[in-house]
């Protein structure tokens, strides 16, 4: 089966993302996979503080993504796998797109205005040529009925 990655926050991008990626694995048969990432944490000389914070944020990052995936679900009838990552937002890409050979495509969103993103930047740049599968990258900016159109 083809998985669709898309990587979530709470940008509007990444929902343009997930809109397309959605309507896509429905329509060929595939299945999403969404990835919600912990930025890393700031090192706290009290362990469990430290532990604490980690924890915070990845409830934060769960309770998003499992929104996102209800939306799925509710439009496009698919059920999405949730993976949570800590770290380095590239890195965690990177190796996840190592574990998973079904993974059919990496969609990103990029911001509508300025800079695209650090994840667009970068897998669209010199890291593209060496990606295991394609790049899709959806325009933040477009709207449901044009993402509709599209996918």
């Amino acid at each position: 089966m083809r998985t669709y990655l898309v990587v979530m926050d709470e940008t509007r991008e990444s929902r343009a993302a997930l809109r397309y990626a959605a309507r896509r694995a429905a329509r060929t048969g595939g299945g999403i996979e969404l990835l919600a990432l912990i930025p890393p944490q700031e090192f706290s000389q009290w362990g469990g503080v430290q532990a604490a914070m980690e924890e915070e944020a990845k409830l934060r990052a769960e309770a998003m993504v499992a929104q996102a995936s209800g939306a799925i679900v509710e439009e496009a009838g698919l059920t999405p796998s949730i993976t949570v990552r800590q770290g380095d937002s590239v890195k965690a890409v990177t190796q996840l797109l190592k574990e998973r050979e079904d993974i059919a495509a990496l969609v990103l969103g990029a911001a509508a205005e300025g800079a695209p993103g650090p994840l667009v930047s970068h897998f669209s740049g010199a890291a593209a040529g060496s990606l295991p599968c394609p790049l899709v990258i959806v325009p933040g900016q477009l709207s449901d009925e044009a993402l509709d159109r599209l996918s």
